[in-house]
C-alpha cells in the first residue's frame, strides 16, 4: 500500500494537507451545481429555477445514501490501512464497490416509481412547476449508479490518504457539466432536462476516471472482474458504521423536505429566492464539512494505529482553522451579497429575499463550524450515532421553528432563513457536551 498515513508528526499539518483538496473538490462541486441554477434561471426563466431547487430535497436523500454508506466503508478501510493490514483493505474496499453499485441501481428504480406521490404529496410542488420539477427529477435518477459508484471510489481513495485525487475528478465533471449545460439549456433550449443530461453525463465521466485513477495507480484496488469478492459480513461493517452518517443525512433531506413546503407555500418568488439562497448557504458551509470528512479520516488511522491520543489534539487544531475559514467566506458573502445574486437572474421580489437570506445565513452558520467538524471524530471512532443525534435535534428544532413561527409577527416568512439560529445553537450543544464528556473515547478500537 503506497498511501499517505496520518499517524506520524503535526497533526494540524496533516489535517490542513489532506483538507484542503478536500475543500476544493466540495467547492467544484457546489460550483457546477450553482452554473446549473444560474443558467437555468437565466435561459429558462423562474418557474424552472423553481422546478431544480423543489428537487433540491430529494436529490440529497439519495446523496445522503450514497455519501453516508460510502463514508462507513471508508472508515473501515481507513481503520485497515492504519494498522498495516493489506488484505483486509483489499476485502473491504471489494465488498464496498459491490455494495454501493448494487445500492445505485435499486435508487434509480425507487425514485422512478416514488417520484409523482412524493413531490406532489410530500412537498406540496405547485401545479405551475410540477411537470418541469418531474422531468428534472427523473431524469436525473438515470445517473444515480455513477454518483454512488464515484462516491465509493473517493471514500476509499480518501481512506488510504489520497484526498487530491478526488479534487481532479470533480475539476472534469465541474468543466464537462458547464459545457454541457451552455450548449444543452443556453444552446439547444432544453430547459430542465438539459440540466439533467448535463449533470449525468458529467458524474458518469467523474465515475470513470476515479475508478482508472485508482485501479491504476494503486495495486491494492486492481481488481479484475472475477477479482471482485462479496463478503456478506464485510458488508455488514460497512452498513453498520456507515447507517449513522447515512441516516443523519436522510434526516437532513427529509427535515428539508419539511422546509421546502413551507417555502412553497409563501409562493414562486420565494422558492426561487431560496433556491438560490441553499445554493449560497452551501458555499459558506464548505469549510466545516471538509474538516469533517477529513477528520472521520485522521481519526480512523489513529484509532486503527492504537493513537487514540493524537485524535484531541488534532480536533481542537481543526475546530480553529473551521472556524477561520468559514469568518473568511461568511464575509466575502456579506460583502458581495448583491453581486452574488444579480447573478442569476431573480425578479425584484425574490432577489430581495435572498438578499436577507444569505446575510443571515452568513452570520448564522459561524456556530455550524464550530461543531461539525466534530462529528468526524465521533465516525472515527464507531460513535457516528452521537453525530446522527445531534444532527436530528439541530434539524427538528428548524422545522419546528419555521412552523411555529411562519405566521408570527416576530419572524414571518423569514424564519425562514432564522430557523438555523435555533437549530444550529442545539446542534452546537449536543456535539460539545458528548465530545467533552469523553464517551467518543469508549469501544473505539479496531474490529475485523
Amino acid at each position: 500500500m503506497d498511501g499517505k498515513s496520518m499517524t506520524e508528526g503535526t497533526p494540524w499539518k496533516h489535517i490542513l494537507k489532506f483538507a484542503l483538496p478536500v475543500l476544493a473538490g466540495l467547492t467544484l462541486q457546489q460550483l457546477y451545481n450553482t452554473v446549473d441554477t444560474i443558467i437555468v434561471g437565466n435561459f429558462s426563466g423562474e418557474a424552472a429555477l423553481s422546478a431544480v431547487g423543489t428537487t433540491v430535497s430529494f436529490v440529497f436523500l439519495f446523496l445522503s445514501l450514497a455519501t453516508g454508506f460510502s463514508a462507513g466503508n471508508g472508515v473501515v478501510v481507513a481503520q485497515h490501512y492504519g494498522a498495516g493490514n493489506e488484505k483486509q483493505v483489499r476485502a473491504n474496499a471489494s465488498t464496498g464497490i459491490l455494495l454501493m453499485l448494487g445500492m445505485g441501481i435499486v435508487s434509480t428504480i425507487s425514485a422512478l416509481l416514488v417520484s409523482r406521490p412524493a413531490y406532489t404529496r410530500l412537498v406540496s410542488v405547485p401545479e405551475e412547476f410540477l411537470e418541469l420539477t418531474l422531468q428534472y427529477f427523473r431524469i436525473y435518477a438515470l445517473g444515480l449508479v455513477f454518483q454512488f459508484g464515484y462516491n465509493i471510489f473517493s471514500s476509499i481513495l480518501r481512506a488510504v490518504g489520497d484526498s487530491a485525487a478526488t479534487l481532479y475528478f470533480l475539476l472534469i465533471a465541474s468543466v464537462l457539466n458547464i459545457i454541457l449545460d451552455l450548449v444543452f439549456v443556453a444552446g439547444f433550449h432544453w430547459g430542465v432536462a438539459g440540466a439533467a443530461w448535463a449533470t449525468n453525463i458529467a458524474q458518469a465521466a467523474s465515475f470513470v476516471a476515479a475508478y482508472i485513477y485508482m485501479t491504476r495507480k494503486y495495486p491494492v484496488f486492481r481488481f479484475r472482474l472475477k477479482e471482485f469478492t462479496w463478503s456478506t459480513r464485510l458488508a455488514k461493517k460497512t452498513v453498520v458504521t456507515g447507517f449513522p452518517i447515512a441516516l443523519q443525512m436522510l434526516l437532513v433531506s427529509l427535515g428539508f423536505t419539511f422546509i421546502q413546503r413551507a417555502v412553497n407555500g409563501f409562493g414562486q418568488a420565494m422558492t426561487a429566492s431560496f433556491t438560490v439562497g441553499q445554493r449560497i448557504e452551501m458555499y459558506i458551509g464548505l469549510p466545516c464539512n471538509a474538516f469533517q470528512t477529513t477528520l472521520a479520516t485522521y481519526t480512523g488511522q489513529n484509532v486503527g494505529a492504537g493513537k487514540i491520543d493524537r485524535v484531541k489534539k488534532g480536533t481542537y487544531q481543526t475546530v480553529f482553522m473551521s472556524l477561520l475559514l468559514t469568518l473568511c467566506i461568511s464575509s466575502l458573502v456579506w460583502i458581495l451579497a448583491g453581486n452574488i445574486i444579480g447573478l442569476f437572474g431573480l425578479s425584484v421580489q425574490a432577489a430581495e429575499y435572498c438578499s436577507a437570506h444569505i446575510k443571515t445565513v452568513a452570520l448564522i452558520n459561524i456556530v455550524l463550524s464550530l461543531y461539525i467538524p466534530l462529528f468526524g471524530v465521533f465516525q472515527g471512532t464507531n460513535h457516528g450515532v452521537a453525530a446522527t443525534i445531534a444532527a436530528t435535534a439541530a434539524l427538528t428544532v428548524r422545522v419546528l421553528v419555521t412552523y411555529l413561527f411562519r405566521n408570527s409577527a416576530m419572524f414571518g416568512y423569514t424564519i425562514i432563513w432564522w430557523n438555523g439560529l435555533f437549530g444550529f445553537g442545539t446542534g452546537f450543544l449536543i456535539s460539545w457536551c458528548y465530545y467533552l464528556s469523553g464517551k467518543w473515547r469508549k469501544n473505539s478500537s479496531l474490529t475485523v
